[in-house]
């Protein structure tokens, strides 16, 4: 090496070690202090939960079947499968106990009353990654029968409008939205 690379390579070390040995205590003493603090709040936490009042622990059963809003009573719900920030597929069966088709299959728990019976969202799968694959179903309580109106592969949709034999349903998969009509 040469006088003058040699020099410039060690007034270069001397700065690195300088900043090395001037930020040392102060990245040790965060460290130290960060450890100290997680510590503390861990006590903490222990002590309050030790204060916390005994009592019976009151857990809430997903197996209890719950009244369906918009269906006069008609119907009830228990959930069968609840996709992690998704929906929730359910079974439903009516409440005055007669067997029904329902029980044979997965719904979401979109439902729309009309005048010719409810609208439901009729899961075609339970497997997360092969959703959405349902298809919208009209339910004729008199008859006990299910009708598969269309097939809609999104969360997002709804009844916009309902005409004399027809029904327009508005759907949004989150890029593209689009209309269906379907006659009754």
């Amino acid at each position: 090496m040469s006088k003058i690379q040699l020099f410039f390579h060690h007034v270069f070390r001397f700065i690195w070690n300088s900043i090395f040995v001037l930020s040392y205590p102060i990245l040790a003493s965060f460290g130290l202090l960060f450890i100290g603090l997680t510590f503390l709040f861990s006590k903490l936490s222990q002590l309050i939960t030790r204060l916390k009042p005994e009592g019976k622990w009151v857990t809430q059963l997903e197996s209890d079947w719950e009244a369906v809003p918009h269906t006069n009573s008609l119907l009830e719900a228990k959930v069968e499968k609840q996709i992690l920030f998704g929906p929730v597929g359910v079974r439903l069966r009516r409440m005055d106990g007669v067997p029904t088709v329902l029980g044979e299959h997965v719904f979401g728990k979109k439902v729309k009353e009309i005048e010719e019976g409810l609208i439901l969202e009729k899961w075609n799968t339970l497997e997360a990654t092969e959703l959405p694959d349902f298809d919208i179903c009209l339910y004729d309580p008199e008859k006990d029968s299910l009708q598969i109106l269309t097939k809609i592969s999104c969360f997002d949709w709804h009844l916009a409008e309902k005409n004399e034999k027809n029904l327009v349903f508005k759907w949004f998969d989150g890029t593209q939205g689009g209309e269906q009509l379907v006659k009754l």
